[in-house]
């Protein structure tokens, strides 16, 4: 099902849903521009996110903005490992359930 030439296909977003798509580009843009956090911090903490969610085409995408921003293979390794964390953090907390009285 992944196949990264499937993105060829958001322009049928684009001619289907025209005002829609405009406004989610523009927020798209408008979340990763360059702001309190720089570039780097963002496409750092999109690809955790990415790699949370299991999102095949996120993380491509976001591992080469990342490296276009500047991310080294040590900061793509503990993003990873950040996101792993929280991933069995949730696991682990939410196994408190299960000892509810």
């Amino acid at each position: 099902m992944y196949d990264m030439k499937n993105l060829g296909q958001l322009k049928a977003l684009d001619e289907g849903a025209p005002e829609a798509m405009k406004a989610f580009w523009a927020f798209n843009n408008a979340a990763f521009a360059e702001g309190a956090l720089p570039k780097l911090t963002k496409e750092l903490i999109a690809l955790g996110v990415a790699m949370a969610t299991q999102c095949p085409y996120c993380i491509a995408l976001h591992t080469s903005a990342a490296r276009d921003a500047g991310a080294t293979d040590a900061q793509l390794a503990e993003a990873a490992l950040v996101s792993a964390a929280i991933r069995a953090g949730g696991a682990v907390t939410h196994a408190t359930h299960m000892f509810a009285k």
